[in-house]
Formats: structure tokens, C-alpha cells, sequence
């Protein structure tokens, strides 16, 4: 069970609010009352905030620790879909976690989000990002930006899936994601290629 409070400051927005500064100016006035919206929580190992099959109604912006989303294909595998983390190399679909389609389109989700260690994050609901979008310029500026971001990692990483061999697979990761490698297990990394973790020691050992 997670443990949470409302802000009652805009401090403990700020690493939000430096992830947001990335894509445009946040005036004070902007910057507090997106605060009032979000709910700081804290989450312990191995705890999930969304299951497969569930409405996906809340963001959250991972502040620190680790996290994964995942999915079961159709032999019951266990698929990672994306890492959650918060440093220099991360970006929105590391940072934010949340199933975007089931969020927007009021679908079940197909993921489930679980916390790999204790995870400080920052929590906001359907409600509050609809309030914000209404009435925040700047928050509906940067909610389109960021669906538009949220748009191509989707697409990117279906078409990986889809498209490339294992050790293509791989071989993009280590060219565009070598972070992975140092952050999570090899157990981790080899679902998120969607391999078998023996393959993966393979894969290594020609590559080098």
C-alpha cells in the first residue's frame, strides 16, 4: 500500500516542473497551481499501480527509483514494455508511468506498472489533468507536446518488435539505450527485447 499526502508547497513539484521546462517557459503563477493537482506518494518494492484489465485513470511522474511496464503476449511471456527511471538519459516514456492509450481512450489497459525498488513519484488524476488542460495554458501546451512524444515511442517500439531480429534488437539498444544495460538486470533487459535471457548471454557474447 502506497502512502501519499497533497501538496501543500511547489517544491516537491520541482523535478516535474524541470521536466516540463524542457519543452517550454512555467511561470509561478502556472507552476502552483498545477501542484494543487498532484498528490506526492510513495511506493514500495515490487507494489503495482496498474493491472492488465484495469482503468488506467492517474499519472505518475516517477521522481526516484526504478519501475517497469509489461504485458502478456499470447504464450504467456511476459513482455517489458518500457523502464521508468528518472536521470540525465531518461525521457517521457521512462519518467511517466501510465498505460497513454487506456488513459486517453478510457480502454482497460494491456499493461501492468510494477516497482522494481521503492519509488518516490508524483500522482495526478484524469480529473486533475482535464482541470489543468482547461485552465493552464501552459499545462495544455505541454500535454500536447507530450502525447506527441508518447505517439512515436509507441509506434517506435511496436515497430522494433515487429520488424527486427533479436540481435538487431539488441544492437539498437545498445546503440540508443546503453543506460538500460547498467540500470536493470539481464532478466529484464532480455524481456524488453523479447528474448529468452540464454539468447540474450548469446547475443552479448557474439556481439564482443
Amino acid at each position: 500500500m502506497y502512502t501519499g499526502r497533497y501538496m501543500t508547497s511547489i517544491e516537491a513539484c520541482e523535478p516535474f516542473f524541470n521536466y516540463m521546462r524542457r519543452f517550454g517557459e512555467l511561470d509561478s503563477e502556472s507552476g502552483e497551481l498545477i501542484a494543487s493537482r498532484f498528490t506526492e506518494v510513495n511506493l514500495p518494492r515490487k507494489h503495482v499501480i496498474l493491472r492488465e484489465g484495469e482503468c488506467s485513470d492517474k499519472i505518475y511522474f516517477l521522481v526516484t527509483g526504478l519501475g517497469r511496464s509489461y504485458y502478456t503476449d499470447y504464450t504467456g511471456k511476459t513482455i517489458t514494455w518500457s523502464f521508468h527511471f528518472n536521470n540525465e538519459a531518461s525521457v517521457g516514456r521512462n519518467v511517466f508511468m501510465v498505460d497513454y492509450r487506456a488513459f486517453l481512450d478510457d480502454k482497460a489497459s494491456v499493461v501492468t506498472i510494477e516497482m522494481l525498488t521503492d519509488v518516490k513519484a508524483l500522482m495526478i488524476s484524469k480529473e486533475g489533468v482535464h482541470y489543468l488542460i482547461e485552465n493552464c495554458p501552459a499545462f495544455e501546451i505541454w500535454t500536447r507536446k507530450q502525447n506527441g512524444s508518447a505517439y512515436i515511442f509507441m509506434y517506435d517500439r511496436a515497430f522494433t518488435l515487429l520488424t527486427l531480429s533479436a540481435t538487431e534488437r539488441y544492437c539498437k539498444l545498445v546503440k540508443e539505450e546503453p543506460h538500460l544495460l547498467q540500470l536493470f538486470s539481464s532478466y529484464y533487459i532480455a524481456s524488453y527485447l523479447g528474448i529468452a535471457p540464454q539468447s540474450l548471454s548469446r547475443i552479448r557474447a557474439q556481439a564482443h
